[in-house]
């Protein structure tokens, strides 16, 4: 007997024709699936009905099978529906990949002056220059950022602390304004750093090239100082004053600012949400831990589960709508994110969650010492002595990094309508592979999906935020809509604050 059934098998009783789907009941109503298209689109319906729709049961004038054709999860037939609408909102949104790379990350420098327990990168003492980014490996990195073909670059400039260089920064945003004046490309510069010993002539040069600054607050005072610590214990106090210094100069939109969430801060949301707001930020990231760097030496002291993640995740939100409907305005920027894929088509800027991966299409790395690498998380996999994920070195032309075993590895694996269990997930068309955090955590670029803490982290943000939106009140269904409204280009660097 043949294995595979004719396309006649496909045409029921009610002549449509079905098209690719999956699903995933709701946790918290089994009744109820949330079901989707090979674009991204979606609906939630009762199990019963996702039974109607396989058993060609449902009727073509109904309600529901206008909600089902609206959504590329049916055609009514040939002669009246076409594919052309699915195809062109998929193109939509995997868009990213057309461009090839427009974060371009340089680190000026691994010396820092902070000790925190939870760095991912390895930070070096602050009189240490061998860490320091030379002209020769600035200039050719340059030379190799206009080889991409991407018309719109964010050239973003990290350590360490990238102010211990920041005659190398200067001397590079020069470089590239330079180069560009022929290339013609759209720019966008950021410094990601600590913003301790920031200087009026500094601000003036980051003014004139119209730079973001995007730093790190973990909360209010004791739990920042706890979280960052540095000679004088005054971390806190002199992050304020970057802050305020920078907004002088750069505006209040200049200026944005992240979270690490350690063991001790996920015992007071409230605070640290009431400590951005106390400072006039309207949005938060809400960032967990990382696997890499001196972060997986103190796991066992600041880390916590992926359920605790969640749990605490709950409570920051539920404190941030109290906040909205009190009428101050502030948006978390992990959730901005998954919902701009829930309620819209397009593509995005963060790398960790692309189908294709990111890492190396989405995002280069060019490291102090030369090396280059495809993402963050594989310049810091290389400082832990692992560099699987090296592309080459900025003095090879960018063919060379795309020919290497490090980004054919990359490729096999970084499909995620592809990967065991991923490829039957109802939420892989909104979601990423992220191969290399797989490979720091479980050893294998595809690694074991069920057991992974970046799916369950994604999955129980995907179903909370559902979970939400159906159960919410109008006012909040309008909130979390509101956050979904796609936002200047940000995204790319909402997770990489020093």
């Amino acid at each position: 007997m043949s294995r595979f059934r004719l396309p006649q098998a496909f045409v029921g009783p009610q002549a449509y024709r079905i098209l690719p789907f999956r699903f995933r009941r709701l946790p918290w109503d089994m009744d109820r699936a949330f079901v989707s298209s090979m674009a991204g689109d979606w609906l939630v319906m009762g199990m019963d009905d996702v039974q109607r729709l396989v058993s060609h049961e449902l009727t073509p004038d109904s309600p529901l099978f206008a909600d089902l054709e609206a959504r590329h999860l049916v055609m009514a037939g040939i002669d009246r529906s076409s594919l052309s609408p699915l195809l062109s909102q998929i193109r939509s949104r995997k868009s990213y990949i057309l461009g090839g790379p427009a974060l371009h990350i340089f680190v000026v420098s691994l010396r820092c002056h902070h000790t925190c327990s939870y760095c991912q990168v390895s930070r070096q003492e602050t009189t240490a220059t061998q860490f320091d980014m030379t002209g020769p490996h600035a200039e050719q990195a340059v030379e190799r950022l206009f080889e991409w073909p991407s018309q719109e670059l964010t050239i973003e400039f990290q350590g360490g602390e990238p102010l211990l260089n920041v005659d190398q920064v200067m001397a590079i945003t020069r470089r590239i304004v330079e180069r560009n004046q022929s290339a013609r490309r759209s720019l966008r510069f950021v410094l990601a750093s600590t913003l301790h010993d920031l200087t009026e002539t500094q601000l003036a040069f980051l003014a004139e090239h119209r730079f973001k600054l995007s730093t790190s607050l973990d909360g209010p005072e004791w739990l920042h100082n706890a979280n960052r610590p540095r000679p004088g214990r005054d971390s806190y106090r002199r992050t304020l004053d970057g802050i305020e210094l920078g907004r002088k100069w750069l505006g209040a939109e200049g200026v944005s600012a992240l979270t690490t969430l350690t063991r001790r801060s996920l015992e007071v949301p409230e605070a640290i949400i009431d400590e951005y707001r106390k400072l006039g930020f309207n949005s938060i990231s809400l960032r967990p831990l990382s696997p890499y760097g001196f972060a997986t030496r103190t796991a066992a002291r600041t880390g916590y589960s992926t359920a605790d993640y969640i749990g605490f995740y709950r409570r920051a939100f539920a404190h941030l709508v109290t906040l909205n409907r009190s009428g101050y305005a502030m948006e978390e920027t992990y959730a901005s994110l998954l919902l701009s894929q829930l309620f819209t088509s397009f593509g995005h800027g963060y790398v960790d969650l692309r189908s294709p991966s990111g890492a190396g299409l989405g995002a280069v790395i060019y490291d102090h010492d030369g090396r280059v690498y495809p993402s963050d998380e594989a310049r810091m996999l290389a400082a832990m002595g692992d560099s699987t994920f090296s592309l080459g070195d900025v003095s090879q032309p960018v063919a060379h990094w795309l020919a290497s075993p490090a980004m054919a590895r990359l490729l096999d694996a970084g499909v995620a309508e592809a990967l065991p269990t991923c490829a039957d997930c109802a939420f892989v068309p909104l979601c990423g592979a992220e191969p290399i955090e797989h490979y720091a955590r479980q050893g294998d670029v595809i690694g074991h999906r069920p057991s992974s803490d970046f799916c369950k982290r994604n999955m129980g943000l995907f179903d909370f935020l559902l979970e939400r939106y159906e159960t919410a009140d109008p006012w909040t269904r309008r909130l979390l809509r509101s956050w979904a409204i796609p936002k200047a280009s940000t995204d790319e660097v909402a997770d990489v604050a020093a």
